[in-house]
């Protein structure tokens, strides 16, 4: 088992990092045609846009197994090898515009060990302050999970009946959409792009569907029945969902908001959220 020297982590608690990138006409072409989601009258971008914004981009030679910058600079160097996004919340206070200067300001809120059946795990959660030319347009809480290497990977039995939303529309996760939402994000994690390390290092069955894409369908999903975007979004993962397996969105109102949910054909429910107005 890995030891985890947990006060060392923790002292990278109140690390900040900034970082800035233009909005382009480009990026938004590219995030509507991949996600099908439908473009504003005007300049104002679609929500959670702000995912493929001012991403790390570390030189080749300073990335870790997994494709992800090593760790040590602005995250912990937490040993366990097996990163996930865990999930997250969100709070929309204005909309980001086309040709904005967007900027991320960063800072590491908590590190705490946890143990779950598989093992220790530890999670980092980071806080997350998006600016379009100045204006406050995202507050981000970002949840991040480390584990060990293990079977775990494996997509976990269905349990029971999946429950059903008044509203669902179902997506397929090919490998050219995982390909495409990687690249816009620049996200090197090779679990969404090289089967072999997937399968054969991280013990996954198939290439797994990004969280946050997961998340922004549902996002995306829920303005659409509504006809108005969101003020306030959160979710967290429940279970893996890989390419070439569809994928079910469902939506049901509830209260002043809505609850909405992913389910793989087959298998359990992978997302669930929350969304306000």
């Amino acid at each position: 088992m890995t030891d985890v020297d947990i006060d060392h982590l923790r002292s990278w608690i109140g690390r900040e990092e900034t970082a800035s990138e233009g909005l382009s006409p480009t990026l938004v072409k590219q995030f509507c045609t991949t996600l099908g989601a439908e473009v504003s009258d005007g300049d104002i971008a679609p929500q959670v846009i702000h995912f493929c914004l001012t991403q790390p981009a570390a030189p080749m030679d300073a990335l870790g197994r997994d494709g992800h910058p090593a760790r040590g600079g602005f995250l912990p160097p937490v040993p366990l090898p097996r990163r996930m996004w865990a999930g997250g919340a969100l709070e929309f206070h204005a909309p980001l515009r086309v040709g904005q200067e967007v900027t991320r300001r960063s800072v590491i809120k908590d590190v705490v060990m946890k143990q779950g059946r598989s093992g220790p795990l530890c999670f980092v959660t980071v806080e997350h302050e998006i600016r379009g030319d100045g204006e406050l347009a995202v507050m981000e809480r970002q949840d991040l999970v480390y584990r060990e290497d293990g079977s775990g990977g494996a997509a976990p039995k269905p349990v029971g009946d999946v429950p059903q939303g008044d509203h669902t529309t179902s997506i397929m996760p090919t490998t050219t959409l995982l390909f495409r939402y990687s690249a816009m994000t620049f996200n090197g994690h090779r679990i969404h792009y090289d089967r072999d390390y997937a399968q054969q290092v991280e013990g996954y069955p198939g290439l797994v569907v990004h969280g946050p894409m997961k998340a922004t369908l549902m996002c995306h999903f829920a303005g659409k029945i509504a006809g108005k975007p969101p003020k306030t979004f959160r979710f967290r993962g429940l279970a893996p969902a890989f390419d070439g397996t569809e994928i079910t969105l469902h939506a049901r109102k509830e209260g002043d908001g809505m609850k909405l949910w992913t389910v793989p054909e087959g298998g359990p429910v992978s997302m669930e959220a929350w969304v306000g107005w």
